[in-house]
This record gives structure tokens, C-alpha cells and sequence, in this order.
């Protein structure tokens, strides 16, 4: 019997284990290809350009042992996206905001305490707390 296609859409701007885990709890599902957000589409949708370009973050992704496969993604996926790709179950965190009907969606917890979106406010608050050096 073949595997099912799991689809893990991410922007993966930083990676961090919250998407580790993601991956690996959706490995138990199937074979993982991960949907990841290109760089113009996270400029337009959250204003910023990735602290790591696309390929960075394709490659960090392709050397993941339970990833089979990186491919570019819109900032959503649609049917189309799913049907074109032969996707069986799109997993995601709980920040789902995806409208798909020709596949299973799985929701899973997002990790408590951890986002890309933290460890940027984090470094930033670090950063600008820092003394000039005399």
C-alpha cells in the first residue's frame, strides 16, 4: 500500500523545534512534503522579507530526515494547490487558516511558548538593549 502525500504548509522564516515537531508528527501520517511560503509571498502577507531566503530554508528543510519533499507554496493553499500536487492530508497548526476541501486537514497544537515571531522580538529586544562599547 502506498503511502499518503502529507502536506505541511510553513513559512519556516526561523526555524525553530515547534516546526520540527510539526514535521515529525506528521512523518506518523504519511510521506511529508512541505509546502513552504516563497518570499514574495511573505513580504506581501507579513511585511518583512525572511531573515533566510528561500533556498536557505529549502535546504534546511531537504536535509530534515522526515521530509521527502520541498516545494514552493502560495501564502495559502487552495484545492488546486492540493490537486495539482496529489495531496492526501494537509496538516498544519492550529493557526489553520486554509480553506481546502479535496483533501483531509489534521490540526495539530502549536508549541506553547515558541514562534518565528518571538525569537525575532526577542532578538530585536536583546539587540536594542545592548551598551554601545566605549
Amino acid at each position: 500500500m502506498e503511502k499518503k502525500r502529507v502536506l505541511v504548509d510553513m513559512s519556516f522564516t526561523i526555524p525553530h523545534h515547534g516546526h520540527i515537531r510539526l514535521i515529525k508528527k506528521a512523518n506518523k501520517l504519511g510521506k511529508v512534503i512541505v509546502a513552504l511560503t516563497s518570499d514574495s509571498e511573505i513580504k506581501k502577507k507579513k511585511g518583512y522579507k525572511p531573515e533566510l531566503d528561500f533556498s536557505q530554508r529549502k535546504e534546511i528543510l531537504d536535509s530534515n530526515k522526515y521530509v521527502s519533499k520541498v516545494i514552493k507554496s502560495p501564502w495559502l493553499i487552495n484545492d488546486k494547490f492540493i490537486k495539482k500536487n496529489k495531496i492526501d492530508i494537509l496538516v498544519h497548526g492550529n493557526d489553520n487558516k486554509n480553506k481546502v476541501t479535496k483533501a483531509k486537514i489534521v490540526i495539530f497544537k502549536r508549541t506553547p511558548n515558541i514562534s518565528s515571531n518571538l525569537i525575532r522580538k526577542k532578538s530585536y529586544f536583546n539587540f536594542s538593549r545592548r551598551k554601545p562599547k566605549k
